[in-house]
């Protein structure tokens, strides 16, 4: 049973969270802090904020986080928060992707369920790693892909589930931004400095940053797996040494085909995530820009509008809804739903028992499986985009 400490609106202790990175500048950080409190599950109580310990201090101390448990570096409070009474019982993992895996490993180790941002390492070998230490040591690891937990997202998943679309015979995703048109990277700003650096991105630039999302959505709604894909990954501005531009055909087991387009560097594309999913009795299409619209279109009949938080949307999409129709639900509220649905996982575990099957969130196996399509995808183009078969996980 957990030690009683500070309780939510229900009387439940508050998990005690830690993180790893999400220090003075840090976008993704305070992104995560905040779907962590949104649904008051979570008490931020510990953290190795920066890689600068004068920087971890103040980072620290402007989060309210108690001086004796703002470390200098994670291997250090790992041990620490496992050695106390009222040490973390979960970790949220944001720094660049090359620190992932070590990190993870050091708190699945130490008991303590982790919460990673993807792509959740830069190898495959890395990720099957965590995937063993996770079971090993009973502990819960979860990945940040926040695009499941929007309502008409969930909704989609359920109707393919259901057979509303029949076959499925096409699926396309595509990720496209414009923030790294130009040589970012080359002016020092954070972001794009890491992001564009493979010792700390891995193999994948714009596939690991948003094509691994776009990947991921697609298999969650449609539940289909992939067998192979052929990709051409480009780097169109000059001296830039990662992918900001991917085109790659995909091949699903039981037939189905696909395409899946990610750029970082198509002027006009702010954050424009678009999902269609084609089947023999219909088709589905969401875009991320206006998350509260499913479009739904049965063969042989006009295009429906399915909206969040009105009676046409199905039990997945109301369970993760909060607000009345009209009011958007969008990226802060989606990632909120994934620290929510681990949150239940993590209250089951306290006293071993098998959470709710309507608990659904990114697991390490999701993962895993999205840094093989990574290592496909770049094994592929090197390959002057030859099919690749995915290796299994």
């Amino acid at each position: 049973m957990p030690i009683e400490g500070s309780k939510d609106k229900g009387g439940r202790n508050r998990i005690r969270l830690g993180m790893v990175g999400g220090g003075e500048g840090a976008f993704i950080g305070a992104v995560h802090r905040l779907a962590a409190r949104m649904d008051d599950q979570y008490e931020l109580v510990a953290g190795a904020l920066s890689s600068t310990p004068a920087k971890a201090k103040r980072s620290a101390a402007a989060l309210g986080i108690a001086r004796d448990r703002a470390y200098a570096d994670f291997q250090t409070m790992a041990e620490r928060e496992a050695a106390r009474e009222d040490g973390i019982e979960a970790v949220a993992i944001v720094t660049p992707n090359h620190l992932h895996a070590p990190i993870a490993r050091a708190f699945l180790d130490a008991g303590i369920h982790v919460i990673c941002d993807k792509p959740m390492t830069v190898t495959l070998k890395e990720a099957l790693d965590l995937k063993k230490r996770a079971r090993k040591n009973r502990r819960i690891l979860a990945v940040t892909y926040n695009y499941t937990g929007y309502p008409m997202v969930r909704h989609a998943r359920q109707m393919v589930q259901e057979g509303a679309l029949g076959t499925l015979r096409v699926v396309q995703v595509e990720y496209p931004q414009d923030w790294l048109t130009e040589k970012l990277e080359a002016t020092g700003q954070k972001q794009a400095l890491w992001r564009s650096d493979p010792k700390q991105s891995g193999a994948g630039g714009s596939i690991g940053d948003v094509g691994t999302h776009a990947y991921d959505i697609a298999t969650f709604v449609s539940g289909l797996q992939l067998d192979s894909l052929a990709a051409d990954l480009t780097s169109f501005v000059p001296g830039r040494k990662l992918d900001d531009n991917a085109n790659i055909l995909l091949r699903f087991r039981g037939g189905a085909r696909g395409m899946l387009w990610t750029s970082q560097v198509s002027p006009g594309n702010e954050n424009n995530l678009k999902l269609r999913v084609y089947g023999t009795k219909g088709g589905l299409e969401w875009h991320q820009e206006h998350p509260n619209q499913l479009l739904w279109s049965p063969f042989g009949q006009p295009t429906q509008v399915i909206s969040r938080a009105t009676g046409a949307a199905n039990a997945s999409a109301a369970r993760v809804t909060r607000v009345p129709p009209g009011h958007p639900e969008g990226y802060l509220e989606g990632f909120a739903n994934i620290y929510t649905e681990v949150a239940a996982a993590i209250q089951a575990a306290r006293i071993r028992r098998r959470p709710d099957p309507a608990i659904l969130y990114p697991t390490v196996n999701d993962g895993a499986r999205g840094v093989a399509f990574i290592e496909a995808a770049v094994k592929s183009s090197k390959r002057n985009a030859a099919w690749v078969k995915l290796a299994k996980v």
